[in-house]
């Protein structure tokens, strides 16, 4: 199963302690995947999904805070007919109008009921009831992305209103979630682990989260193996290619005006560098009659340089 199946279904197993919670949960998937039907002054509510998890969750959910069970159709679909369609009918009208009025999901429009594409705002006024409203909504139409490829996590809705209320009441929890448009539908989504992994904890989904812990500590300790290693690879690069310009300048000197023109000091460092090639500067310091750290040594090479240039132009200065 992916990482985004897990999630689901870790959260599919979670329940609020308090009708109240199981409410706003049953009003999100609702919201998304309900429909009212009507027909000869009688009307039913449907609710429609290809989730068998949130088909389950949803009638439990009846369940516990209406004390109702509801009908449930499985039709197959789609090419081959593999897909599954799972469909809870609720036909009696009372009990779907004390559903409309707990969830806020519908409202009476010339003596019928319409579905309210929006969030209740007092379906979500205390934190429990806003993190079972975004476990349900994540249930219905959320994705989050396997956490060793890259991260992010998305709600995808064809309501902009109701993108832009999910993105707020997900913000209400210190997160920075945004609302994107992607061809006919709008993305309220989050890019850094970090707010995943809080996102997570919000929908109380901890399994998941301890996973996706694990595994952003064990990426960023490669990262930060990698960038030790990148970092001390550069510098012997650098000490490399550094040694070898001092060789070249001193094998210059010594084929040009010979190191004998040298004074007492930049001699003694120029033969103890061709002698040893790859020891550092401090260390060559050391070898010297009267060592010298490894400051001294690198401004005697660089004097050496500094002569080479100046053969190079034709000065022939002596130093």
């Amino acid at each position: 199963m992916s990482f985004s199946s897990n999630v689901k279904e870790e959260i599919s197993r979670h329940f609020g302690k308090a009708r109240h919670c199981n409410i706003a949960e049953l009003a999100a998937i609702t919201n998304i995947c309900g429909q009212i039907l009507q027909f000869s002054n009688k009307f039913c509510l449907k609710i429609q999904t290809e989730n068998f998890l949130v088909a389950k969750k949803c009638f439990t959910l009846l369940e516990n805070a209406f004390s109702i069970k509801s009908e449930i159709t499985i039709k197959s679909s789609g090419k081959g007919r593999r897909s599954r369609m799972y469909t809870l009918l609720i036909r009696d009208e009372e009990i779907n109008g004390h559903i409309f009025q707990a969830t806020g999901v519908a409202y009476r429009n010339n003596g019928y009921w319409e579905m309210r594409r929006s969030i209740n705002t007092i379906v979500v006024s205390s934190i429990c009831c806003r993190r079972g409203y975004i476990r349900g909504t994540f249930s219905a139409v959320g994705y989050v992305t396997d956490p060793r490829k890259n991260y992010h996590l998305e709600f995808v809705s064809a309501s902009e209103v109701f993108a832009e209320e999910l993105r707020d009441l997900i913000n209400t929890f210190g997160l920075d979630s945004k609302v994107v448009e992607r061809k006919d539908h709008y993305i309220v989504y989050l890019k850094e682990g970090e707010q995943i992994v809080d996102l997570l904890n919000v929908m109380e989904a901890h399994v998941a989260l301890m996973e996706l812990e694990n595994i952003r500590i064990l990426k960023e300790m490669r990262n930060d193996i990698n960038r030790k290693v990148n970092c001390e690879t550069a510098n012997l690069n650098k000490v490399v290619h550094a040694a070898v310009k001092q060789i070249e300048d001193i094998l210059y000197i010594k084929e040009t005006v010979g190191l004998e023109t040298l004074s007492p000091q930049l001699q003694e460092v120029a033969v103890l560098r061709l002698e040893y090639p790859d020891i550092s500067l401090k260390e060559l310091g050391t070898y010297m009659e009267v060592p010298v750290g490894k400051s001294g040594v690198n401004h005697r090479l660089r004097k050496i340089g500094i002569l080479v240039e100046s053969i190079r132009e034709g000065k022939g200065e002596k130093l």
